[in-house]
C-alpha cells in the first residue's frame, strides 16, 4: 500500500507490549533532538518557587460492572488530593453506581442537557456512561474551584473545549470561577494528538537541561475546538517524560510561568509528572477486587440474581472469536 511508504525505515510500538526494551531497539529509533535559536526562543527555563502554595489535584474514573436484562451497570468515582508543605491528604467521592437502560436514558439525557452536557449527538448506553463520568468530573472541579483560593489546581487532560464532553460554556465557567478565587488551573495530558514538525509534541527532545516550558503556537490546535489554555510542552526532570500542559489563557503570561514554577517548588515531580495528580489517579481508579466488591454489594442490596453471560462469539468461532472480528 502507498500509505505504508511514509513509515518505511521508521519505528512503531506494537499494541499489547508494555516493555519497549523487549524490542530490537536501534540508536536511530530515538527522536532527533531539536536545536536552533528559532525554537529555543519559545523555550522558558523554570526556577522552582517554594512558598507553601497549596496544590490540589482532581481525577475521576468510571467502569462498567455488568449488564442487566434491560441495560448496563456502571460506577463512577472521583478523588481529590491536597498537598500543602509536602503533606498529602485525599478525599474519595463514590463509587456511585448507575443503571442505564433504554427506558431511563431519556431522563439521563434531560439531566445532561440541563447541565450543558447534551447527549443528543449520541444516545448509546456506552456514550451515556461517558457523559455521567464527565458531569461528575465537572462537578468536582467546580467544588474545588469555589472552595479554594490562591492555589494551584491540577486537572487530568487538556483545556480544549467545544465538544459534547467539554462544552465551551462549562469549561469557561470553571476557569472564570478559579480566577475569581486567585487559583491557577494547570491541565496535564499524558497523550496528545498535537503535532509539531511532524511529530507528537510529547515525543520531541530539546538539547536544553530541564526544567522548562516550550510554548506551542495556536495554529497546531484543531480548528473545531477552542483551547481555553495556552499550550506548552513541559519537561521538569532530565530523566522524566514530556507532557502537554495547558494553563488558563486568561492568566497573564508571567503568572502562567510562575504557576508552573510554584508547582515545581511545592510538589514532587518524579518523572516530570506531579505527585498530587498521580495520587488522584490512583485513588480514583477501580481495582479488580473493588469491582468484585461493588458487584456483590449491588447484587445483595437490590436482590439481583448473578448469571454467567454466554460469549456467543467464542461459542461460534472458538479461539478465533477475538475483538478484531468486530
Amino acid at each position: 500500500m502507498d500509505s505504508m511508504k511514509s513509515v518505511k525505515g521508521g519505528s512503531f510500538q506494537p499494541y499489547g507490549m508494555d516493555f519497549p526494551s523487549l524490542l530490537d531497539k536501534r540508536e536511530d529509533d530515538v527522536p532527533t533532538p531539536i536545536n536552533g535559536k528559532a525554537f529555543t526562543a519559545q523555550l522558558t527555563p523554570l526556577t522552582p518557587i517554594s512558598d507553601d502554595t497549596p496544590v490540589i489535584a482532581i481525577d475521576v474514573s468510571s467502569i462498567r460492572i455488568g449488564e442487566t436484562e434491560t441495560g448496563v451497570l456502571c460506577a463512577v468515582r472521583g478523588a481529590i488530593v491536597w498537598n500543602k508543605r509536602r503533606t498529602y491528604r485525599h478525599l474519595r467521592m463514590g463509587p456511585f453506581p448507575f443503571h442505564i437502560s433504554e427506558e431511563n436514558k431519556n431522563v439521563i439525557i434531560e439531566f445532561l442537557d440541563q447541565n450543558h452536557l447534551s447527549a443528543t449527538s449520541s444516545s448509546s448506553l456506552i456514550d451515556l456512561q461517558i457523559r455521567l463520568f464527565n458531569i461528575m468530573e465537572k462537578w468536582i472541579q467546580m467544588l474545588v474551584c469555589k472552595s479554594s483560593s490562591n492555589s494551584i489546581i491540577l486537572w487530568d487532560g487538556s483545556l480544549a473545549a467545544g465538544t459534547s464532553n467539554s462544552p465551551l460554556i462549562v469549561i469557561s465557567n470553571l476557569l472564570r470561577t478559579a480566577r475569581q478565587r486567585s487559583n491557577s488551573v494547570l491541565a496535564f495530558s499524558k497523550v496528545s494528538k498535537l503535532r509539531f514538525l511532524g511529530r507528537k509534541i510529547t515525543s520531541l527532545i530539546w538539547n536544553y537541561p530541564p526544567p522548562w516550558l516550550f510554548e506551542v503556537n495556536e495554529e497546531y490546535h484543531s480548528p473545531i475546538q477552542h483551547c481555553l489554555g495556552s499550550t506548552y510542552i513541559a519537561r521538569f526532570r532530565r530523566n522524566g517524560y514530556s507532557f502537554r500542559l495547558d494553563i488558563d489563557r486568561k492568566i497573564p503570561s508571567g503568572e502562567r510561568v510562575e504557576a508552573a514554577q510554584k508547582l515545581l517548588g511545592n510538589d514532587l515531580t518524579y518523572q516530570s509528572y506531579p505527585e498530587s495528580l498521580r495520587l488522584a489517579h490512583i485513588y480514583s481508579t477501580f481495582t479488580a477486587s473493588e469491582v468484585i466488591g461493588i458487584q456483590r454489594c449491588i447484587a445483595q442490596r437490590f436482590r439481583l440474581r448473578v448469571m454467567a453471560q454466554s460469549n456467543v462469539r467464542k461459542m461460534l468461532f472458538g479461539p478465533y472469536g477475538t475483538r478484531s472480528d468486530n
